[in-house]
């Protein structure tokens, strides 16, 4: 029996509070025609104190399965993409596992930037292919806003919040995740790189004072290797599959920056109008941005059964992966109720666990 692995579910989560160029332009020297014109980034939505990257991933996680009406008990695997886990450890994913109540589920994150939704992608549609598992969670979820310096007009202007899931499922039926390339080259990590807060530098007083646990990117060398990335990565992985340019019906790249994707188009001879562009209104979201607008691309009804996609991406690493999906899946969403359902199970879990701690330090005296 020949397994596929098929996208049957899908869902977003972005903070609730947006923050333009015109408020940008309130911070540092810049303004909305010079963001527009470089980036073609509008507005970009900013995590809230009570918004951390589980909190989205579990949103987004949630309505991934609302979508594919697969209960989270059924889930075998989760896999979070992430630049900016919920901590060091425990992983993202086990945190997302157990506030969904995926009992069953082996849960881990993958640290692969911008790229890491394809990676994360790329290892469960070959566990499902493998018949590891039938169904498998996978997500990407980021809080960049918080490794931003607001001082550093290159970057401040780029960085969004914001998470996007997509349920895995096996499947006797040809489709689904039909090809993956992936790639890394780490001679030029120090283009784009958090110099702070690992190993290599821990945290201390004089790294906080340096500024150094935020984001440092040299950007023209990083928009010459995106733009040489997206157009061979999307070649590599359509012959991969046995198709050619004219057999894809959408391409679905990271959003980084609209001069990135429209170079890639013009490289591929490609129509813009084959591309999915979001990111006037989110920036860069990293692991979250292919998720965010395969989301919207779906509800925007550009995505149909029968239809070949490409999502392509490139990140810190450096790293660089694409993947060439046939879609299968007709979209018939679920009732809304069982996202709210998840939603209060995990508040109830927390409440119930947050109880537990202070019933314990009272009855060990740690409170008096």
């Amino acid at each position: 029996m020949t397994r596929y692995a098929h996208i049957i579910g899908w869902g977003m989560s972005v903070p609730t509070h947006i923050l333009t160029n015109e408020d940008l332009a309130k911070m540092v020297d810049t303004n909305d025609e010079w963001i527009q014109s470089h980036t073609g980034i509008r507005e970009r939505h900013i995590a809230g104190p009570r918004e951390t990257t589980a909190t989205l991933a579990f949103d987004a996680a949630a309505k991934a399965l609302s979508v594919s009406g697969i209960p989270a008990r059924h889930i075998g695997l989760i896999i979070v993409a992430t630049s900016l886990p919920e901590y060091h450890f425990p992983s993202t994913a086990c945190i997302v596992q157990d506030q969904l109540g995926a009992s069953r589920a082996a849960a881990f994150d993958i640290l692969a930037a911008c790229s890491g939704f394809i990676y994360a992608l790329s290892v469960a549609s070959q566990m499902i292919i493998s018949g590891a598992y039938e169904n498998a969670l996978v997500i990407g979820s980021e809080t960049l806003s918080r490794l931003i310096d607001w001082n550093d007009r290159s970057t401040c202007v780029l960085f969004g919040d914001g998470a996007g899931a997509v349920v895995l499922q096996s499947s006797e039926t040809p489709g689904g995740i039909l090809s993956i390339a992936l790639h890394a080259d780490g001679s030029g990590g120090d283009l784009l790189i958090v110099p702070a807060g690992g190993s290599h530098l821990p945290a201390s007083l004089e790294t906080i004072e340096d500024n150094k646990h935020t984001i440092v990117m040299n950007g023209r060398e990083v928009y010459r290797f995106a733009t040489r990335a997206m157009v061979s990565s999307t070649l590599e992985v359509v012959e991969k599959a046995g198709l050619s340019l004219d057999d894809i019906r959408l391409v679905i790249p990271h959003q980084a920056n609209r001069r990135i994707i429209e170079s890639a188009a013009k490289n591929l001879e490609l129509p813009l109008d084959r591309f999915f562009i979001n990111i006037d209104r989110y920036g860069n979201t990293s692991s979250a941005s292919i998720p965010i607008a395969l989301c919207e691309a779906i509800d925007t009804h550009l995505i149909h059964p029968g239809d070949h996609i490409v999502m392509v991406a490139f990140g810190a690493g450096l790293t660089w992966g694409s993947a060439v999906v046939k879609w299968v899946a007709t979209g018939a969403r679920k009732p809304t109720r069982y996202v709210w359902a998840q939603r209060l199970l995990a508040r109830a879990r927390h409440t119930a666990r947050h109880a537990s701690r202070q019933v314990g330090d009272l009855l060990w005296g740690k409170n008096e």
